[in-house]
């Protein structure tokens, strides 16, 4: 059976294993989430040397994001244009995977030395794990829409992209909390990063005979290319939803094991946040079949929009977690945990799938296949934005994160509500529909003047 526009649909295997790719790369994403200011800048309280201040690390983070941000819509471009036996994608996930993956293990691995010396290699190993990651990344989020062609078939590959994303997150977060505590944090990052290259590359040769097939390279100038992909104004609206969440989110991940250790005065952080992690996992496993549900009844926009509205609504939760009466400290910021997940299942549904579409209207309009340069934007501007997680992560801890002092890491949850709920205001000017799709076997290809 072939969809409307004479592809074929994706099979039930290829969406697994193309989406398999998420247990590896989500579980290293947040493990770096969560412990990598604390590897650098424990806080007072804990057994561990502090490498670098608080102060330091975010701002080396800042400014690493602000700069490698700037590669994410050259690469997406170059991706676009680039025109071998092995498509235009394949060739950037195979051979950028494995220095992506030793960059994030080093990470782990300081010298010893003087806080300069340490700051120094923080800041270039970390700008070397970000190149990697958008030169693998972006080029993988590419292949979406080619694999995926109809409105169905990308809210399926993406609910399962969700499953096996969120399983990854929970390997990450629960695995990395115990293999902290239990072999310390280098051969948690050891792990976790040969992890992460496996499921990358199972991921890959899992689409290999669709991701390899040759695609007519987009022959247009950069910044052309971007000048057409900032006036797409379903993108304009879309990508500021995107980057906000993103912001609250990295936010407060950086802040769990700041806020175990002060509002449950916990010894084992690390299991505390595998804890938490997991019922968080276990809260967005259980509501993404509604909100997949939801999206097809309605529309994906209008899934995604409820998504963030609820989000805003108990994201505030973890500011009153503990102090009630009567009820363990424990239980109810396990309580906050679960009901902070039951949005992120729909947060996290949806955006591959509106990029996609997004693509899609932007071929009707120019003829040209630019999957890679949309998402590369797209992620340009939130690492771009996302640089200031550290920076409210640090002032948020300086208003308190211990023991009697914990106004800082109770206000977390409140911020990341208002981060969320303005992109749901931003995004309910969004207006393309599910419907606007083209098989890319249907686009026509590019004029002569759009050429460089």
């Amino acid at each position: 059976m072939s969809t409307p526009h004479g592809t074929r649909p994706l099979p039930l295997p290829a969406k697994l294993l193309y989406s398999a790719n998420g247990l590896g790369e989500a579980a290293l994403l947040q493990t770096l989430n969560v412990w990598l200011v604390y590897f650098y800048a424990p806080p007072e309280n804990a057994d561990r040397e502090t490498l670098l201040g608080l102060a330091t690390v975010s701002a080396l983070l800042f400014a690493g994001r602000f700069i490698e941000a700037f590669d994410d819509a050259l690469i997406g471009w170059w991706s676009d244009r680039t025109s071998t036996r092995w498509g235009r994608r394949a060739p950037f996930i195979l051979l950028a995977t494995p220095a992506w993956a030793l960059f994030a293990f080093l990470l782990f691995l300081p010298p010893a030395g003087d806080a300069t010396l340490t700051a120094i290699w923080f800041f270039l190993i970390f700008q070397g794990y970000s190149l990697c990651s958008t030169l693998v990344g972006g080029p993988y989020e590419a292949l979406l829409p080619e694999l995926a062609t109809t409105s169905a078939e990308r809210i399926s590959l993406s609910t399962i992209s969700v499953y096996l994303g969120v399983a990854g997150s929970g390997i990450g977060l629960i695995g990395s909390g115990l293999l902290r505590d239990s072999v310390g944090f280098t051969w948690m990052a050891a792990a976790v990063a040969g992890w992460a290259v496996l499921w990358r590359y199972v991921g890959l040769f899992g689409v290999w005979r669709r991701a390899t097939v040759p695609q007519p390279a987009a022959r247009i100038a950069l910044q052309a290319s971007l000048r057409s992909t900032f006036a797409n104004s379903h993108f304009l609206v879309f990508l500021p939803t995107f980057v906000l969440f993103n912001v609250g989110f990295l936010m407060m991940l950086g802040v769990l094991p700041y806020y175990v250790k002060a509002v449950l005065h916990a010894e084992q952080e690390g299991t505390w946040v595998a804890l938490l992690s997991g019922v968080a996992v276990l809260a967005i496993l259980a509501a993404a079949p509604f909100f997949a549900r939801l999206a097809r009844r309605t529309s994906k926009a209008h899934a995604y929009n409820r998504a963030m509205l609820l989000a805003a609504v108990v994201f505030p939760v973890f500011a009153v977690a503990g102090l009630l009466p009567g009820v363990p400290a424990g239980l109810q910021v396990v309580a906050a945990a679960g009901l902070a997940g039951l949005p992120l299942a729909g947060i996290f549904l949806f955006p591959s799938a509106l990029t996609a579409d997004i693509c899609d209207h932007d071929a009707q309009v120019t003829g040209l296949r630019r999957e890679a340069t949309f998402y590369g934007v797209q992620n340009w501007v939130e690492k771009s934005a996302a640089a200031l997680s550290p920076l409210l992560l640090a002032l948020v801890l300086l208003l308190g994160a211990r023991p009697g002092d914990e106004l800082g890491v109770r206000l977390f949850g409140p911020v990341a509500g208002m981060i969320v709920f303005s992109a749901y205001l931003v995004f309910r000017r969004y207006s393309l529909a599910d419907d606007a799709q083209l098989a890319i076997s249907d686009v026509p290809l590019p004029a002569a003047s759009t050429t460089d």
